[in-house]
């Protein structure tokens, strides 16, 4: 909110049409010019949350899908002011349902032992690094000189 506020007078931000599914977030970003669409699927969504202070506010934490060790973090942050306070509960309860939906589908094939289509798991495990940013430097440096 901080950073929206900060904005010169003139800047607008863009107008977006978020539409919640079993599969995860759909985000269509409409500019004067161009349309832009971005898929969040639902294994990547690690939280979605109506702000307290900010009624108005959706928020949501996604795992990048192509981290490596030289981000500096594999989250991103989306945050959304929606129309009203009832429009941001609404995409946070359609978000709950969603994960409930996609749990329960994880657990369905974890007692089929099946995964995708592909043959690989559905559940992703993801790690918090918490070393500081200089052993997770030099962690890099080791490895590019043993390659």
């Amino acid at each position: 909110v901080s950073a929206a506020k900060a904005l010169p007078p003139n800047k607008i931000l863009p107008y977006c049409n978020l539409t919640v599914s079993l599969d995860g977030v759909r985000m269509e970003t409409i500019t004067s010019k161009q349309s832009l669409l971005t898929n969040f699927t639902i294994d990547t969504i690690s939280y979605g949350v109506q702000d307290l202070v900010y009624t108005r506010v959706f928020a949501m934490i996604v795992v990048k899908e192509n981290y490596n060790l030289k981000d500096e973090n594999p989250f991103e942050v989306h945050a959304f002011v929606c129309d009203s306070r009832a429009m941001a509960r609404c995409l946070t309860f359609a978000l709950a349902a969603s994960f409930q939906d996609y749990s329960k589908r994880v657990k369905e094939a974890e007692e089929h032992n099946m995964g995708d289509s592909n043959g690989k798991p559905l559940r992703k495990k993801f790690a918090i690094d918490l070393r500081t940013p200089e052993e997770i430097q030099q962690d890099i440096t080791e490895q590019e000189t043993e390659a």
